[in-house]
């Protein structure tokens, strides 16, 4: 008798578990690290700047074009001692190599910032081989994008904000366009507000947090390691993508929400989603990503032109950030010390990249 009082008693709380609210996903456990990061000086006329290749390969011709555009710029361009190699068909170097350049950047005292020639793949392998001691000794500027969303998640787990930008790739065109200057711009002091349209995906609401992420396949893959940023509390989630199909975007977000990451996040940051697939009957990506985020009751900004779009507006990773999302319009803008300057993303334009370069210098095959 007793026996079956028990369980018909565990058979009445399973009932009752199953018929609670579930309109909000259960809460993590996962352990968070506390992410205070420090802003590394800003730039002035005469700077010495590093050019180094971390993942693929960048032919000399769009390095030595981009040393023309930094000294354009007033600042002193070195290339890092290993550029311009090819190893296995694809890498500037071999892991050694493509190290060896980022810790001879942090080392010298006489550079005061690191851009990235170019993206593709590759910075996963040196997750283990890079001292986060070294990078937050001597704390610079860190630019780049895509395959680069590794060094911004180990400079931030390293306590050092850097900056999600443009690189050699694109700034080897000239250096005059928009997504350049607001770049250089903000190297040297001038802090971007950002006000944006209205977007039909956003989820209105108000957000502070610290800012992390970037290429969707490039940081999601990184969780639990020493790379990986969305360990840390009251986050502000930064996503972009090219070239994906919705399914893979839906299988990482997926992975982001089982491992504690939206539990985390104060706020989403939707970047381009360029030339990404449409196999599913959602509206857009950032449609199929809303229905993902809307439980969690965090506002969302949508279409902000950063990623691998025509338009790459630059972000401080790592930075305290807030976010307004309204009906009318969004604003995004930093708190971190600098000159503020209100820059309004519909004023923007670029001419248009053909697919099949952006996709190669994604370092994607269409």
């Amino acid at each position: 008798m007793k026996r079956t009082l028990l369980l018909l008693t565990v058979a009445a709380l399973a009932l009752a578990s199953c018929g609670k609210d579930e309109t909000k996903p259960e809460p993590s456990t996962n352990a968070t690290v506390t992410l205070n990061c420090v802003r590394p000086s800003y730039l002035k006329s005469g700077d010495t700047v590093a050019l180094i290749s971390p993942s693929y390969f960048t032919p000399m011709e769009n390095v030595e074009l981009t040393a023309d555009v930094l000294r354009s710029w007033g600042l002193v361009p070195v290339i890092g001692p290993n550029v311009g190699k090819l190893v296995d068909g694809k890498y500037a170097g071999t892991v050694a190599e493509r190290v060896s350049d980022i810790l001879w950047a942090f080392d010298n005292p006489a550079i005061k910032a690191v851009i990235c020639n170019r993206g593709g793949y590759g910075t996963i392998q040196l997750i283990d081989q890079i001292p986060l001691s070294q990078l937050s000794a001597s704390p610079k500027w860190f630019v780049g994008f895509s395959d680069i969303s590794t060094l911004h998640g180990l400079l931030s787990r390293a306590g050092v904000m850097s900056i999600h930008g443009t690189m050699s790739s694109f700034l080897a065109q000239g250096g005059t366009d928009a997504t350049s200057t607001l770049m250089r711009d903000l190297l040297m002091g001038q802090v971007p507000h950002y006000q944006l349209p209205p977007h039909p995906q956003n989820i209105v609401g108000t957000a502070s947090g610290t800012l992390v992420g970037g290429n969707l396949c490039t940081f999601t893959p990184n969780l639990g390691s020493r790379a990986d940023a969305t360990m840390g509390s009251d986050l502000i989630l930064f996503v972009e993508e090219v070239g994906e199909s919705m399914h893979n975007i839906d299988r990482q977000m997926q992975i982001l929400k089982m491992n504690g990451v939206l539990d985390r996040c104060k706020g989403i940051v939707l970047g381009e989603f360029s030339d990404c697939g449409s196999e599913f009957t959602y509206e857009s990506v950032e449609a199929m990503i809303r229905q993902l985020v809307e439980p969690y009751g965090i506002p969302m900004l949508c279409g902000f032109p950063a990623g691998h779009g025509d338009v790459n507006l630059p972000l401080v990773m790592g930075a305290p950030v807030s976010i307004d999302v309204r009906a009318d319009g969004a604003t995004l803008q930093f708190d971190i010390d600098g000159q503020p300057r209100e820059v309004n993303t519909d004023d923007i334009d670029a001419d248009p990249t053909p697919v099949t370069l952006r996709m190669q210098k994604a370092g994607k095959r269409l």
